[in-house]
């Protein structure tokens, strides 16, 4: 590891970090995100909005970096021989593979843990504890892989002082947070049927919630583990699996059904009233075929599913893309809002999806409130069904002659964190508005497997944006055009100081102001990777970025 090329004062105080580790109590998510960021939102209701207040529209052009530190994924990841001050750092290893699959790359793709002067941070088959006064590696985790796909991980879920995170061959993690200890894992999926795990687990009171990724015809679920014991709690399938199941009248068969997709890729949000945890499922499968599994709806995938978390029982669901056709899966976080809609007071789930719509819900019922169409040049509907949704338009689906699509099958926004002001009303999106041309390849009346039996090309953009949606109306307040047509980076913050963080698309870290977007500060670090994050110590506020498999640490003197 490369670590520390930019050091301040502060990393004097370094010496005391390992031994002033501290913990997540289950209690300590209930509130508000403010000086810590102790799961993958920062807290349970996925806005992204911290209250700190020191780095605000006079002072963030006093930012400064406080330090750099890279991050070597691997077997032998050591740092460099006079390179490391302090104790020796913990190496630990675990794992069923053989040791002859060592990745040595890799990008930080999710959220960084940060508690009392401690950043904990993931990539596929690899952890680490970080000073985040300095930089300084404290511990590394390596993870002996049995395969899977590596395409990035999202993060840890805390539990008092215990980490968990998941494997690119389907296996949940816990290590102690103080010294990177396995303290054990448990199989979660099975890496030879195509699963692979991405998600950052979420710790709610004394369940670990579990997502999963799969790319071929195979059943989406979330799980629940209980955080001392890895012994599994209860499991929901996002898809019908049996006779009788809700939704397998939406399938043309049991066999789709059961076969439907419908991944659990990302984090949620959960609300402690009503002990209902949110999250958006992923699409049908096949993809672009409908073969196998009819014209239905194909419930419950693209869809916002509420479970309760202590029984596992799907409470509602609403579907953002009924019968998807283009890959549109409903895998971005959903937020929670406690607001004014028409005139009362509501407890809301919003959610930016990647079909280029955005949806308000009464997250106690699944009521829909609200559709609107916030993607510029999203053309694959024909109207709105009568629940609400877009109206799938079978002329949009792929043909042997190429249809004119828009957006991709990326979406107007992919994984990327989202980001909400309360008190703007305001909800920070990416907006990417692109055009395909998607041709059909197998004509196969049974269709094709997964994501088969199609070749996109696109053919142009309309541009991509950092935009800001009202909830009570669903209209774009403000549009800030990035200077590339990829989206910015990898999520959005928002700020009680008045700003909203993410990257540019251009290699820059960028405040914005959240009223209309103007620029105010910037600094050039490469693509960043992740959401940017913020959080307090010794009285300074930080702001925390990733470019790759490295960190970037600002703060204000």
């Amino acid at each position: 590891m490369k670590s520390s090329l930019f050091l301040v004062p502060l990393f004097l105080l370094s010496a005391f970090s390992v031994g002033q580790q501290g913990t997540v109590p289950p209690e300590s998510l209930l509130k508000p995100l403010s000086n810590s960021w102790p799961t993958y939102n920062g807290d349970y209701t996925g806005k992204r909005y911290s209250a700190l207040t020191a780095v605000n529209k006079m002072t963030v052009k006093h930012l400064t970096l406080g330090w750099m530190s890279q991050l070597v994924p691997g077997a032998e990841s050591t740092p460099p021989s006079g390179r490391s001050r302090g104790p020796t750092v913990i190496q630990n290893v675990g794992g069923e593979g053989s040791g002859d699959i060592d990745i040595r790359s890799g990008s930080i793709k999710g959220s960084v843990l940060a508690v009392d002067g401690v950043l904990y941070v993931t990539m596929p088959d690899n952890a680490w504890a970080v000073d985040a006064r300095d930089g300084r590696q404290l511990w590394h985790y390596y993870w002996k892989t049995r395969g899977g796909t590596h395409i990035g991980n999202r993060g840890f879920g805390m539990w008092h002082g215990y980490l968990f995170m998941e494997t690119p061959d389907d296996y949940l993690v816990s290590l102690d947070a103080k010294t990177g200890k396995e303290r054990w894992h448990k199989t979660i999926a099975d890496v030879d049927l195509g699963y692979f795990a991405t998600p950052a687990p979420i710790v709610i009171g004394d369940h670990v919630l579990v997502g999963m990724g799969n790319d071929i015809d195979a059943p989406g679920y979330l799980q629940s583990f209980d955080p001392e014991t890895g012994d599994l709690q209860w499991k929901l399938y996002t898809v019908p699996m049996k006779k009788g199941d809700p939704g397998a009248d939406s399938w043309a068969s049991l066999d789709a059904a059961s076969h439907g997709g419908g991944q659990t890729w990302i984090t949620g949000a959960y609300d402690p009233e009503t002990r209902l945890y949110v999250f958006g499922t992923g699409n049908p499968t096949p993809a672009y075929t409908t073969g196998k599994r009819g014209d239905g709806d194909n419930l419950f995938t693209c869809a916002l599913v509420a479970v309760n978390v202590d029984t596992g029982k799907m409470a509602w669901y609403y579907s953002t893309s009924p019968h998807d056709m283009h890959d549109y899966d409903s895998a971005q976080t959903p937020v929670f809002v406690d607001g004014m809609f028409r005139g009362r007071m509501r407890k809301l789930v919003l959610t930016a999806a990647r079909n280029g719509y955005f949806f308000v819900l009464d997250r106690v019922t699944g009521e829909h409130l609200l559709t609107s169409k916030y993607g510029a040049t999203t053309n694959w509907a024909k109207g709105y069904t009568p629940k609400g949704a877009p109206d799938h338009d079978p002329e949009k689906d792929a043909t042997i002659a190429g249809s004119l699509d828009s957006p991709n099958s990326s979406g107007t926004i992919n994984w990327e964190p989202v980001a909400f002001s309360p008190k703007m009303g305001l909800l920070y999106t990416y907006e990417t508005d692109t055009f395909s041309l998607t041709y059909l390849t197998d004509t196969d009346p049974r269709g094709s497997m997964g994501l088969g039996g199609k070749e996109e090309t696109t053919v142009g953009s309309a541009g991509s944006y950092l935009t800001a949606i009202d909830y009570k109306t669903g209209q774009a307040k403000w549009r800030h055009k990035f200077h590339t047509n990829s989206v910015g980076g990898g999520g959005i913050l928002a700020t009680a100081g008045g700003l909203v963080f993410t990257s540019d698309g251009s290699g820059n870290l960028v405040a914005y102001d959240e009223v209309d977007g103007t620029p105010l500060w910037h600094t050039r670090v490469g693509q960043v990777t992740n959401a940017p994050q913020t959080f307090t110590l010794d009285g300074h506020q930080y702001l925390l970025c990733a470019t790759g498999d490295s960190l970037w640490s600002f703060l204000l003197y």
